[in-house]
């Protein structure tokens, strides 16, 4: 994903969050950590959604994650990380998290996870879209038809119109454009705001919207629901911040291509743990899927690389 010429902000803001570095092979292996997390967190979530409403689940996912960041809350400590100049965005990446989750784990009440998840990996083609909005690129023919292909293994996966599509499958489309929402913002704030500040404030916003709604589906949960529920915030609160770290080493554009191993692994863990088998037009659509994605980050590399060529360039009348 292109950088986008911010204003200058001042020298505290620059001490506070520590420059980007371009280490992609850090970045990679980071990338690869948090898949492992977030599809523990993911498995976990759909075994809850059998006893509790999403919004319960979510909710105790946040408690978790409120718990796990409080130290960064304590003015006066070395740790406290509220202060920030992007208060804006901060809000609205917290707020685009909180629907990617609620969202993607609402459909996988009705969803195999397999399916839900090779359907919430259209995120990058959303990136495209919103790259020209947020991030003033401009994006040719052949990213347009990685896109098209993309949508295609949607379809695929998805296949309207037969007896095997399920409403439910708006969930984790809709949960990916808050997820492609939540990547922009997170490189927009990249190497200007720390990682546990950005953190802090999508845990905070999180909690407080949903505080206000689990109370209309509250269910007394088990202890064992809690248990549970302790794992799914553990898990994602720690994807969630690996991934935040990963975006200082390298560019979306390279680490795009290995988020998708997170579908091996709740492709995995969903055969583990509820004996699903994913058919034929599953695993298509998601190579579709995986296939336009792989495409987009590749233009993006050439993208950039012609930008930095053209940057050294001497100017014809220098």
């Amino acid at each position: 994903m292109p950088e986008k010429t911010l204003p200058k902000r001042g020298t505290a803001a620059r001490a506070r969050a520590p420059a980007r570095t371009d280490h992609p092979f850090k970045g990679i292996a980071l990338i690869l950590l948090s898949t492992i997390f977030l599809g523990t967190s993911d498995v976990t979530s759909k075994y809850l959604s059998a006893t509790l409403p999403s919004v319960e689940i979510t909710w105790i996912r946040f408690v978790i994650f409120v718990l796990i960041m409080a130290p960064s809350m304590l003015p006066g400590t070395p740790l406290y990380a509220l202060k920030t100049e992007r208060l804006d965005l901060q809000l609205l990446r917290g707020a685009a998290l909180l629907g990617s989750s609620l969202l993607f784990i609402s459909g996988l009440r009705y969803l195999p996870i397999a399916v839900a998840s090779a359907t919430s990996f259209v995120s990058p083609l959303f990136v495209t879209a919103l790259s020209i909005i947020f991030l003033s690129e401009r994006v040719g023919l052949r990213r347009w038809l990685a896109t098209a292909f993309g949508l295609i293994g949607v379809l695929i996966v998805l296949r309207p119109g037969t007896s095997a599509f399920n409403l439910a499958a708006f969930f984790p489309i809709v949960s990916a454009l808050c997820w492609a929402l939540t990547l922009v913002m997170t490189r927009m704030m990249s190497g200007r705001e720390h990682a546990i500040t950005t953190m802090t404030y999508s845990a905070l916003s999180g909690l407080v919207i949903l505080t206000a709604l689990v109370p209309f589906v509250w269910v007394t949960p088990s202890w064992h629901d809690i248990l549970f529920g302790i794992i799914v915030g553990v898990a994602s609160t720690a994807g969630q911040w690996i991934v935040v770290l990963a975006f200082r080493y390298a560019n979306a554009s390279v680490l795009a291509p290995f988020s998708y191993t997170q579908l091996v692994w709740v492709s995995f863990l969903g055969f583990l743990v509820f004996g699903e088998v994913p058919d034929v037009w599953t695993v298509t659509g998601a190579a579709c899927i995986v296939a336009s994605g792989l495409y987009t980050a590749h233009r993006e590399r050439v993208r950039r690389s012609q930008v930095l060529v053209t940057a050294v360039e001497p100017a014809p009348n220098a």
